[in-house]
């Protein structure tokens, strides 16, 4: 029997990616919702077998701006103490953090933005994400975020500490992207087309240099990290 995978997206170009084909192998229905009708897929978050949430170009205090991020940190809130799964990707990974009761703020070492690897700690070579290791991984954020409590923590870059934990067996957060290969990549470039010409007139040809270099392997590491993750959730 199927199951079913919600995936909360931001934005429309920040969407499964390379998860999709990954979770249909493990025998998951994907069914995307955007974050601003959360409130009426309630219902549906809730009872998803896994709750994706994806990045986004806004952060945990824009609720004034953005209110239905409340309903959305509630939902994950909610999910967690249930011990149902949740993963959380980059500004999915602060709400994670927020809804376990972490400070989300900017980063003081400055916006993390291109292809870079992972430093595991002891937890992270233990756990799935270990095959994420020795490869660069795309980093794209410029808040972070203090460890949650009973969160444990699992890789950090040496411009940030807290890049992804671990709640319990149900919940994992990762700062970084996993999930996107070229084309998908290439929507970026025009969306957050400003954010890169910000870091200098050469990073977009970086950006596209290194996603060449590196997307395919990523892609084929993405999805023995996603098997091994949902292998592991049938056994709690």
């Amino acid at each position: 029997m199927s199951k079913m995978c919600v995936v909360v997206e931001h934005l429309a170009v920040e969407h499964a990616g390379t998860f999709r084909p990954a979770l249909e192998a493990s025998g998951y229905v994907v069914t995307p919702v955007p974050a601003a009708a959360i409130g009426d897929a309630n219902d549906l978050a809730q009872a998803a077998d896994l709750l994706l949430v994806m990045g986004g170009p806004i952060g945990v205090h824009d609720a004034s701006e953005y209110p239905y991020l409340d309903a959305e940190i509630e939902l994950i809130r909610s999910r967690l103490r249930q011990g149902r799964p949740v993963l959380g990707i980059c500004f999915g990974c602060q709400l994670m953090a927020a809804a376990l009761g972490a400070e989300v703020y900017p980063g003081t070492a400055g916006v993390e933005l291109g292809w870079g690897p992972l430093g595991l700690t002891e937890h992270g070579r233990q756990h799935a994400i270990a095959h994420l290791a020795g490869h660069p991984v795309l980093h794209w954020h410029g808040d972070t975020f203090d460890l949650p409590e009973r969160a444990t923590l699992l890789a950090s870059t040496d411009r940030y500490r807290n890049q992804a934990f671990s709640f319990g067996h149900h919940g994992l957060a990762l700062q970084f992207h996993v999930e996107t290969d070229a084309a998908q990549l290439e929507q970026w470039f025009v969306t957050f087309a400003s954010d890169i010409r910000a870091q200098g007139k050469d990073k977009l040809s970086t950006l596209r240099a290194d996603t060449v270099r590196f997307a395919d392997d990523l892609k084929q590491r993405n999805a023995r990290f996603v098997g091994e993750w949902i292998a592991g959730l049938g056994k709690h």
